[in-house]
């Protein structure tokens, strides 16, 4: 059977259920899945400014151990939820727009938890080069009103708003 997790917008109240890619990504999908066991993850969101039509948000690495590199992509599609692990030297670039020289002022590992909503998106940084991504689950409803309430963010501003990943 499948596990599910949910992916919000908090302060617009737009919520869309996942499925989990167990089979194609288990070890990313274990660490996303026992880190929810605590709670939600939420934090701060972010449009993306390279990749395109991407929210992410940047949390203190949370589990055990990194998952490494599978079920990789630099190409998500609509839907795909991906992983990424950073140092915070790597997000320390000021052009990023990170309130900090440190990215997120964690020391350490990062990691980012994305949602791609729309086509044409391409995982390159000025910066780093091409950044695959770990697509870990997808979206199973609900993605052109979260699509919707994506672009308000890329139109209207983030500031505020959370992203949001828990168990459904």
């Amino acid at each position: 059977m499948s596990r599910l997790i949910t992916v919000s917008l908090d302060k617009r109240g737009v919520s869309c259920p996942a499925r989990l890619l167990d089979e194609a990504a288990p070890r990313t999908c274990a660490a996303v899945w026992d880190a929810l066991a605590d709670g939600p993850l939420s934090a701060p969101v972010f449009h993306g400014k390279y990749a395109r039509n991407e929210i992410y948000t940047l949390l203190p690495a949370f589990a055990a151990a990194d998952p490494g590199l599978e079920n990789t992509t630099v190409t998500p599609i609509p839907g795909d939820l991906c992983w990424f692990s950073f140092s915070s030297d790597q997000l320390g670039n000021p052009a990023y727009g990170y309130e900090n020289s440190t990215g997120t002022g964690t020391q350490g590992a990062i990691v980012d938890l994305a949602l791609f909503y729309g086509r044409n998106n391409l995982l390159i940084n000025g910066d780093q080069g091409w950044v695959p991504g770990n697509v870990f689950g997808e979206i199973i409803e609900g993605l052109s009103a979260m699509a919707e309430a994506c672009q308000d963010l890329w139109m209207g501003g983030v500031r505020g708003e959370t992203l949001s990943f828990q168990r459904a």
